[in-house]
């Protein structure tokens, strides 16, 4: 079982399925060498893929091009489905930052023949994860910055407004497609400047009034 811890509490909450969002900043997809998609496009991460701050990424020996990739992490807090944009809001519970660590030429590889990259962003600790803060204790505004470095080199930092649907937008076109539960996690994409990690790197990572995290890649 895993569980993400609430900032400034003991309390720990059970994770269930994690959604992710692809190319949800325009100039991701654009330096991936993308369009920017007409609908969002969204895939699955496990619960085993799931790490926290201060722990390690296990650089996977099939692949030789690991990427970093920083979000916004939404919890959910109730069940729902098929939901409007009003009960969305509602159904957010909790922000936390999040690495989407992806294998850049296994995903190529799988683009190219037509093929799911689920092995690309499924590997064990490709899902690292800070302590979340409740909803009820910070009000988001999308005008916080989210930040990532290697090594104390600054990778990335963009502000969340740039994101092209907004959370409760995420969340509501997520339940068109499937139900929601209490604990389900959603990465909502990373901005421009993704890139290659090494062995030996440290990760730096956050979002203004949320939370940080690190993570060393070995």
């Amino acid at each position: 079982m895993k569980t993400i811890k609430i900032k400034n509490s003991n309390k720990e909450l059970e994770i269930g399925k994690i959604v992710c969002v692809g190319k949800n900043y325009a100039e991701h997809a654009l330096e991936l060498g993308s369009v920017v998609p007409e609908k969002p496009v969204i895939f699955l991460k496990p619960t085993t893929a799931v790490i926290y701050s201060g722990d390690k990424i296990s650089y996977p020996s099939f692949s030789n091009e690991l990427h970093h990739e920083v979000e916004l992490v939404l919890m959910i807090g109730k069940k729902v489905k098929d939901i409007n944009i009003e009960a969305a809001e509602t159904a957010i519970s909790a922000y936390g930052v999040g690495l989407d660590m992806t294998l850049r030429d296994i995903q190529a590889k799988m683009k190219k023949e037509g093929h799911p990259w689920t092995i690309a962003k499924c590997f064990d600790t490709s899902a690292v994860l800070s302590e979340f803060v409740l909803k009820e204790d910070y009000n988001l505004s999308l005008e916080e910055e989210i930040f990532l470095s290697i090594n104390d080199k600054e990778r990335q930092r963009d502000k969340l407004i740039k994101m092209i649907l907004k959370p409760a937008e995420i969340v509501q076109y997520i339940s068109s497609l499937m139900t929601l539960e209490k604990g389900d996690l959603i990465y909502t994409g990373t901005p421009k400047g993704v890139g290659i990690v090494n062995k030996g790197d440290v990760i730096n990572a956050g979002i203004e009034g949320i939370a940080k995290l690190s993570a060393k890649v070995v």
